[in-house]
Parts: structure tokens; sequence; C-alpha cells
């Protein structure tokens, strides 16, 4: 096989990196501004656009000038991004009182847009200076009126809309840091996060008509963080890492598919050919569900209840009344259960693995 063209290995990588920044750069305004908060997230952006500038100078070695020029103006087109971003997040006064004799030139250094730090010609946001073809652009110091009314009220975000947008990545991190509850539906093909962040939005969980998709919630819901009650419904070919859950578990119409999930209740309808690796309180229910294996949490998975306690395995099948057992559901036998390297590595997202890389790994191909 033969190596990899390091031109278009940086391609990918460097259209990754923008996806993220761009993501991190829209949801600033999500962040409050209590504790530094929101500084601390528009400082973490800084950095990711200062390595990305290092980066792309690194990568003169090889890479052709005129790809170099676009990169630059990729990354010139993030800091203006941002620099707009906190322009508008800045806090505003009705009206202005100027001291007598003082230049606007200097009043409005003190702006956001105006930082050392976000200003295009600075070592952060410029990774190549006029003389290899990166851009030259003077700073503005031009004065704005504030004597106006002021940003609209902003409504909910709408994290779904967000994640369906084209990108050059596969990879979603929705922060969910607005919502009181979780709902991801209508998604297909798509590796998504949920962050730390999403730890706050844990009134109920709602994952609904993903095709294709890892959904991996255990970042957001490990330890003692839970939701009260999660629902999962008509998902094929996913992998469905579900977090802790304080109350009941319903699982519908879900086929080809693996589910990671603790909770105290657990209820699975119309299910097929689904792996569920589980920590259930009480006997988990089935009802005119096939091919269902069930196997124990892995030994990663962070959750609060007592394994000792954990009856993953006495399953009640209320379409089977005979004394035989049901056909219906079976003991995932060990040596197919995946491996711990498995969860801690590549279902998080390991370097070099995509979305298709992780299905297979796990077992559920894209048909």
């Amino acid at each position: 096989m033969a190596p990899e063209d390091p031109k278009e290995k940086f391609y990918r990588h460097f259209q990754d990196e923008v996806a993220i920044l761009q993501e991190q750069i829209n949801g600033i305004g999500s962040v409050a501004q209590v504790g530094g908060e929101r500084q601390d997230a528009i400082d973490h952006v800084l950095a990711g656009i200062s390595n990305l500038s290092n980066e792309v100078a690194d990568a003169s070695d090889y890479v052709p000038s005129y790809d170099l020029r676009n990169y630059a103006q990729a990354v010139k087109a993030l800091t203006d991004k941002l620099n707009e971003t906190t322009t508008k997040l800045a806090p505003r006064s009705r009206f202005q009182f100027k001291p007598r004799g003082a230049s606007a030139a200097t009043s409005d250094l003190a702006a956001p847009k105006n930082d050392p730090r976000l200003l295009v010609g600075s070592s952060l946001a410029d990774p190549l200076p006029a003389s290899r073809g990166g851009p030259v652009v003077a700073a503005d110091l031009s004065t704005e009126n504030d004597d106006d009314l002021g940003d609209l009220p902003s409504f909910s975000k709408n994290y779904n809309e967000e994640m369906a947008r084209p990108s050059a990545t596969k990879v979603r991190k929705p922060s969910f840091s607005t919502a009181k509850d979780i709902a991801i539906f209508g998604q297909e093909g798509l590796h998504i996060i949920l962050p730390s962040s999403a730890s706050r939005a844990t009134s109920s969980g709602r994952l609904t008509d993903l095709k294709g998709c890892v959904v991996d919630m255990s970042l957001a819901l490990s330890g003692t963080t839970s939701f009260a009650n999660l629902a999962l419904k008509n998902i094929e070919r996913s992998l469905i890492v579900a977090g802790n859950v304080a109350g009941p578990a319903h699982i519908t119409g879900v086929s080809d598919s693996i589910i990671v999930v603790s909770a105290r209740q657990v209820r699975i309808h119309e299910c097929r050919n689904v792996d569920i690796y589980l920590h259930c309180s009480s006997h988990p229910i089935i009802e005119d569900c096939s091919n269902m294996r069930f196997a124990p949490l892995p030994a990663s998975f962070d959750t609060p209840e007592d394994p000792v306690k954990n009856q993953w395995d006495q399953v009640d099948d209320f379409k089977w009344l005979k004394s035989e057992p049901s056909p219906n559901w079976g003991v995932l036998p060990e040596e197919q259960r995946l491996a711990e390297e498995i969860w801690t590595k590549v279902v998080p997202g390991e370097r070099g693995k995509d979305l298709q890389d992780i299905l297979k790994a796990v077992g559920v191909q894209k048909q």
C-alpha cells in the first residue's frame, strides 16, 4: 500500500480543525460570562487558531505556495469571525460619554475587535508573513456608533439544525449548554460526542430517527450525573453510548445496533439484532423483539450503580409465555464482547479513525 500523500493528509487535518474552531466560535455566545467562562472559551479558540497557524507554517516544506495562501486566508477568516463574534457579544451602553480631548482611535483601542491577540497581523492569527504569501491586513481603528438599540433577544438554539449543517468532518460536539434536555433526531452518518457542558441538560434524553451514527454521551453522563429518563426510538446501524439513567429507559424500533446504558428500568420494544451492554437494577423487559443479546457494562463505563445488583441477564420476554427459554434473546458470549481497548480508544474517536472505522471496529456494518 502506497504511503499517504502528506499534502492530502494535511488538507484533511486542516479541514477538521477549521470545522472544530468554527463550532467553538459559534458556541461562544451560549457560554455564561460569570466566572470568566466566556473569556476562557475565547482564549481557547485563540489558542486553537494559533496552533493551526503554526501548523500551516510548518507545512511550508511540502505544501505548494498557492495552497499555503489559501490556508492563510482560511485562518484569517476564522480570526475575522472571532473578531465579529466577540464584538457583537461585548456589553453595549445606550449612551456613551467620552472624555473631552480623547481621540476616537485611542478610545476605540479598548474594543474587543482591537484586542492585539485578535488582530490578523499578530503572531496568533497570521500563519505566514507577507513575504511568504500571507495576507497583509491593517488594523481597523475606526469608531462605531454605540448609540443603538443593542442586539435583539436570542431564541432557543436549534442544536439539531446545527449538527445537520454540511461540514468537512463527521464529528459533532453539540454543547446543549442552553438546553434542559438532550434531544437528537433526524441525523445520519455523524459521530456525535456530548461534551461535559451537556451535563446540565439531564431532565430527559431523546434520540430518534438516527441512521449510521455513533452517539457518545458518556462524558456528559458519567459518575453521579444521569438522565431522569431516556427514550431511544427508530435507530438503525448505530452505536449509542447512552450514559446513566436514574429512571426508566425505553428502547423502541432499534435494529442492527449496539447500545450501552445503565438504568433502573429498561423496556425494549420491536427491536432486532441489537447487542446491549447493560446495567439494570430490575429485570429488563422485551416485547416483540428478536436476536437480542445482552452483556454487562464495559469495565471502563463509569456508573454509580452497584455492579453486584446488576440484573442484565434476567430478561423477561412478555411475548414468550412458555416454560422454555425465549428464543428472542440470549447472553452475548464473552469471546464476542468488544475488547476494553475498543471502548477506551476507538469509540471516543482515536486519531486517524473516522466514523466508518468506528462502526466497523464495533461490528456495526453499513448496509
